[in-house]
């Protein structure tokens, strides 16, 4: 079975695309992923065939569009980014079909995936990898920079997302998008989070103890397990010199404000107060030079990456920006979680490890060193927290969404996978 996977975003977004493609060449299939350039080497490591949707230089333009790291400027600097890669990855799915056809398998932002399903009648796949990005008028998803008060009906606060659409997402990715659409004589998205639902297969990678299903989740959803994936980023395995850090002392707090942020400096100076207050080691991870101050202590370290499937079996707690991946192996470490979120889901992660009773909140402007602290020793030192995070610990770790992903891409394929 051929197989074309689209990845669109930061890690968090093409990480669990190639897990994916690895597993699906592991059963013996012919897998080629487009993604941003950046994600060559990444792809390469993994023994996979690549082809760039954009230059560096066009992905790191945006990555540093300072608007994107702002709630809800943030959503619309995407929309309007991913809007214009529709047409590029609609044309090298049109060029790969031709050459041999084979199952579609896209990433959220992908959007032109869906287009060449409406072309062409495809079997497309389509990955959520969040549920933020899943509408309903019985739990909708906390919106992000919108705080709504906590007894306000589900119904009302779906009403209010419902704007977004109109107001955000629509204008920023619509226009381009549906002229796009339009030079292929298809008729105009109305509403992409509606739109990107109706591909044939749907798959939804988080577990329904994460986020269970809702009565009006479209019916042909399939849910399965956070994906792991981190093994695939920029280096499989811990530094030595962080390996060697974590042999020399206690149990560090890990600091990460994600792999695309661009504007963590206060963050990271933040976290190295919150370390010097609480009398913790530290270890920050930001690839990004500048992001980090250079006065750190010998107790606190700075890498530009880890895998966190390695580091934080050696963790004390993670504080983070909310991006879903992080999320997912902060649970399955079973480690309590601090978030400080930034824009899009994050503040919707936020609130279900705090209703899951294993991590909380703190908005940028209520982080700072006497509260971080006090929240993480609270963390730290609850039973009730401790007792949670173990109990999803086990959870996590008997799941496989990755496996379970690729069964549903084989079925989708036409293709009955052997008993394994």
């Amino acid at each position: 079975m051929n197989v074309q996977i689209v990845a669109v975003g930061t890690h968090g977004d093409v990480l669990p695309m190639v897990a994916i493609g690895v597993e699906l060449a592991s059963r013996g299939h012919a897998v080629t992923l487009a993604a941003p350039a950046p994600f060559a080497a990444s792809t390469a490591r993994a023994g996979l065939v690549f082809h760039a949707l954009c230059t560096e230089a066009e992905y790191d333009r945006l990555i540093g569009t300072p608007n994107l790291w702002r709630p809800w400027r943030g959503v619309q600097a995407m929309f309007e980014a991913v809007a214009t890669l529709a047409e590029p990855t609609y044309r090298w799915l049109i060029t790969e079909q031709a050459m041999g056809g084979g199952v579609v398998v896209a990433s959220t932002l992908s959007l032109g995936a869906p287009v060449a399903q409406d072309m062409l009648a495809l079997p497309v796949v389509v990955i959520h990898v969040t549920p933020f990005l899943m509408e309903s008028r019985y739990a909708p998803p906390h919106l992000p920079g919108l705080p709504l008060p906590r007894l306000l009906p589900a119904r009302l606060r779906h009403w209010i997302g419902r704007g977004a659409d109109r107001y955000v997402i629509g204008p920023a990715a619509l226009p381009t998008l549906n002229a796009f659409r339009g030079t292929l004589s298809l008729l105009p998205v109305r509403r992409l989070r509606h739109w990107w639902n109706l591909a044939p297969t749907l798959i939804l990678m988080f577990p329904g103890w994460y986020a269970p299903s809702q009565p009006d989740w479209p019916a042909h959803a399939l849910q399965v397990g956070f994906p792991t994936a981190d093994r695939f980023g920029d280096t499989p395995k811990l530094p030595e010199e962080l390996v060697a850090f974590l042999r020399a002392g206690s149990a560090p707090l890990v600091f990460t404000y994600g792999s695309g942020m661009r504007q963590g400096r206060s963050f990271f100076e933040t976290a190295l107060r919150i370390c010097r207050q609480m009398g913790r080691r530290g270890v920050f991870l930001a690839p990004q030079t500048g992001q980090v101050p250079p006065d750190l202590s010998p107790d606190v370290i700075h890498v530009p990456y880890a895998p966190l499937t390695a580091l934080l079996p050696h963790a004390a707690a993670l504080i983070h920006h909310g991006g879903i991946g992080t999320v997912a192996l902060g649970l399955r470490a079973g480690v309590p979680q601090l978030v400080v979120p930034v824009a899009f889901n994050h503040f919707d992660e936020a609130h279900r490890l705090k209703a899951l009773g294993v991590g909380a909140g703190l908005s940028r402007s209520r982080f700072t060193p006497a509260r971080g602290a006090r929240v993480l020793d609270h963390l730290l030192t609850s039973r009730h927290v401790a007792a949670a995070c173990w109990s999803l610990h086990m959870q996590a770790a008997a799941d496989d969404g990755i496996s379970d992903a690729c069964d549903a891409i084989e079925r989708a394929g036409g293709f009955r996978a052997a008993k394994r």
